[in-house]
């Protein structure tokens, strides 16, 4: 939905901003080693995602988090069990894409397998249709707990596609605004 003022003959001004709810099919995924610091990641997003994106995913999925809170059943209270917050858990965020000729996913969760493995910090932007960042979700230390390679069949014509799971110890989000203020100290 838009604000819209009509001018003469019923020509429409947008005065406002836009709220309509953005499309989900246009996003990007960056990855750094998770030594580096939020504000190199943010500085990243701010200055073109595009430049910086891991691939191409055709799936990003797992932006969720959870608090399960705990129960009190208090003495002399029978009719009900107080509710308490507890910790909050991360699920894991699952992101496919066509297989191509790179093995950077591949290659990351095999360095763990080596003993050799570094966690990565990851940000998910969701871009709009002018792939401008709309609201982006930031996530720490990542650990690559399971890739799947394609599932291979001879009658069926489809992507060959590639999963990779990662586990995270927490999910930030940020909007545009944030990003910014982040960047220049100007609260928006």
């Amino acid at each position: 939905m838009a604000l819209v003022s009509k001018i003469g003959g019923g020509v429409g001004n947008v005065i406002g901003a836009v709220t309509d709810p953005v499309m989900c099919f246009n996003f990007a995924i960056t990855m750094v080693e998770a030594s580096s610091s939020v504000s190199s990641v943010i500085t990243s997003v701010a200055t073109g995602i595009q430049n910086v994106a891991l691939g191409g995913f055709s799936e990003c999925s797992g932006l969720e988090m959870r608090m399960e809170p705990e129960s009190y059943n208090e003495g002399g209270n029978n009719k009900t069990a107080l509710k308490f917050p507890s910790r909050i858990t991360w699920t894991n965020i699952k992101l496919k894409r066509g297989v191509t000729l790179s093995d950077d996913l591949f290659n990351w969760h095999y360095s763990f397998v080596q003993g050799k493995g570094k966690r990565r910090n990851g940000v998910i932007a969701l871009l709009n249709e002018l792939h401008i960042p709309i609201k982006v979700w930031y996530f720490e230390r990542g650990l690559p707990v399971r890739w799947s390679g394609p599932s291979m069949n001879a009658a069926a014509s489809q992507v060959a596609i590639e999963e990779l799971e990662i586990a995270h110890e927490g999910l930030r989000l940020f909007t545009p605004g944030s990003l910014l203020s982040t960047k220049t100290g100007v609260s928006f």
